[in-house]
């Protein structure tokens, strides 16, 4: 498959895709192009615009420890998992708001930072401490494997390439590592290391991903859809800056802003800017999702508000229902159109029900352009 094409997700019969299906799946997850992505968000956020009138409101934890969790997935039935950070047990939210948790099998402190959907509808912790990858399959089954190279806090976010292929993404890992379509681990060389170098990444509309500066690297790290490993140029950079990132429905990634003064994008052409931020504090958020309607909201860390872009590129806050230091690091978007922020140190769940007209479909929403931290 290459990148542009017009692929979708959806049950199949017979080896054909059912005319206007596109919320199932036949049991393999193929990673929606560029292209249809685009229409369907265009979609949504034409209709959004006039629509949209998100609501922030809290619901109860089944599971509540400090430091629990750090990013969250959206599996292949429409749940959202929060990815076990120091938590002994893993925890979800069903498509009807049923929180509910499982046993894993593989705990320690400061285990994993962020996970990916695969194609075949397993879902992977993305290894910080941990010295075994642990999974989760299609059916739930948790399961652990080996690793090539583990260090302490040596990933922190994953992103699936256009091929299929897992990127672990590098916080104080000398080396890359990443996971093939069958499963094969495998590490690589890159061309900058550094303590806390990156943290979080995101795929772009050519099928590059890319790898967000954190604390101590000067650019950031992009990986073709070949395989090429290269850095670029930012124009604002300093120690815990940003945290993540986001596509947004024009193609544009956003950095989050996460003790940065400015926001900082990068364009579809690769072209680097920033942009002025309405709420500025240390520490105030971690990782972003990219709603319906096109609003990228930035999840609150230890913010007291929250701040959001427009698919116009409109930067303002909005009201949270629940703060605390450390609250949240991560959201996912729910098919349903919920945001769902995922707890670190907040004892809450929150979400943002984005009340969008046309809410985007399961398999938009298990796109590895939406559903990786």
């Amino acid at each position: 498959m290459k990148f542009g094409e017009p692929v979708v997700m959806g049950t199949l019969d017979n080896g054909h895709l059912p005319s206007g299906d596109d919320s199932s799946f036949d049991g393999v997850m193929h990673p929606t192009s560029w292209d249809r992505f685009k229409v369907m968000i265009d979609e949504s956020v034409n209709s959004g615009t006039t629509f949209s009138n998100a609501v922030v409101s809290t619901y109860s934890l089944v599971y509540t420890l400090s430091q629990a969790y750090w990013g969250g997935v959206l599996d292949s039935s429409g749940s959202v998992h929060f990815v076990p950070f120091n938590a002994s047990v893993g925890q979800k939210v069903s498509t009807a708001g049923v929180v509910s948790t499982y046993s894993l099998v593989y705990t320690t402190g400061n285990a994993y930072g962020g996970g990916v959907l695969l194609a075949n509808g397993d879902i992977h912790f993305i290894p910080h401490n941990a010295s075994v990858g642990q999974k989760i399959s299609a059916s739930g089954v948790v399961s652990t494997y080996s690793l090539v190279y583990t260090i302490a806090s040596a990933y922190s976010g994953g992103v699936m390439q256009p091929d299929g292929t897992t990127y672990f993404v590098n916080d104080d890992s000398g080396r890359g590592q990443k996971i093939s379509p069958s499963g094969v681990v495998s590490t690589y060389s890159l061309p900058y290391t550094n303590s806390a170098a990156w943290a979080g990444g995101c795929m772009d509309s050519q099928g590059n991903i890319h790898f967000f500066s954190y604390a101590n690297a000067p650019a950031n790290l992009k990986v073709s859809p070949s395989g090429i490993i290269s850095t670029y140029s930012l124009i604002y950079t300093g120690p815990g800056y940003f945290m993540g990132g986001v596509i947004s429905s024009s193609g544009e990634i956003h950095m989050i802003p996460n003790s940065a003064a400015v926001g900082q994008k990068i364009s579809s052409a690769g072209v680097v800017s920033t942009y002025s931020l309405v709420y500025t504090a240390s520490n105030a958020a971690n990782g972003g999702v990219l709603a319906p309607n096109g609003d990228i909201y930035f999840v609150p860390y230890s913010g007291t508000v929250g701040q959001k872009v427009s698919a116009s590129g409109v930067v303002s806050t909005y009201s949270l229902a629940y703060t605390v230091g450390g609250a949240y690091i991560g959201g996912v978007l729910a098919p349903n159109g919920d945001i769902h922020f995922v707890p670190y140190i907040g004892v809450r769940g929150q979400k943002i029900s984005t009340n969008c007209e046309t809410p985007l479909s399961l398999s938009t929403c298990c796109s590895p352009i939406f559903n990786k931290f």
